[in-house]
């Protein structure tokens, strides 16, 4: 558990190499000791961290593996998590048809198991796996379902997300105006909480405002 903590703590700072050093502990001693739970865990951290890295294969691998053992031991709630995770990975490697059959499923069990935020994550899933396939006004539909749970849940940097997700896509339609307003919402929110995604979307918002 101590690893696990130390793991996604290092990942949090953007130490992704650091924390696989302390997942790859985590999970020999889950092993050793037949938690198979705390192995799901260990895995899917670990393809977490190599999907931080950029090396969505090795992420896809984790993932399937982490899958295998939540199923086992009918964790839906974590098997949802996965499904978004495998799908983002499938994104990452330009699947996009791929990660919205994964993200699909990690709605459905979202939706089965209550959980809102996993549904939110689902959401917003589908929505970049759609605006990857150039299908905006999918992804739209999308980001506005996503936005009405993040803010119904509080998830503040969520809500940031969307935001900001929904202003790129809208500019890609045309939309300027409704990119401009969706911009300077999700930047209030990032300078809020401090943010790092503030500087970047401060930048976009002036260009956008020909500043």
């Amino acid at each position: 558990q101590d690893l696990g903590n130390l793991g996604n703590a290092n990942l949090d700072l953007g130490d992704a190499r650091k924390a696989i050093e302390f997942y790859e502990q985590q999970l020999i001693i889950v092993r050793e000791i037949g938690d198979r739970r705390g192995e799901g865990t260990a895995l899917g951290n670990l393809g977490s961290a190599h999907s931080t890295l950029g090396d969505a294969l090795k992420a896809v691998e984790y993932h399937e593996q982490a899958l295998v053992i939540m199923r086992e031991i009918g964790d839906r709630r974590a098997e949802g998590k996965i499904m978004g995770n495998l799908g983002n990975a499938h994104k990452a490697l330009g699947d996009a048809r791929k990660a919205i059959e994964f993200c699909n499923q990690q709605l459905l069990i979202s939706r089965e198991t209550g959980d809102r935020s996993g549904e939110g994550n689902a959401l917003g899933n589908l929505g970049n796996a759609y605006s990857s396939l150039g299908d905006m006004r999918q992804a739209i539909e999308f980001y506005e379902q996503q936005l009405v749970i993040v803010v119904e849940i509080g998830d503040r940097r969520g809500e940031g997300n969307v935001l900001w997700n929904s202003a790129l896509v809208h500019d890609s339609l045309g939309n300027r105006a409704t990119s401009i307003n969706r911009a300077a919402a999700a930047l209030a929110i990032y300078e809020a909480i401090e943010d790092p995604n503030a500087a970047r979307v401060r930048t976009k918002l002036a260009e956008w405002r020909g500043e």
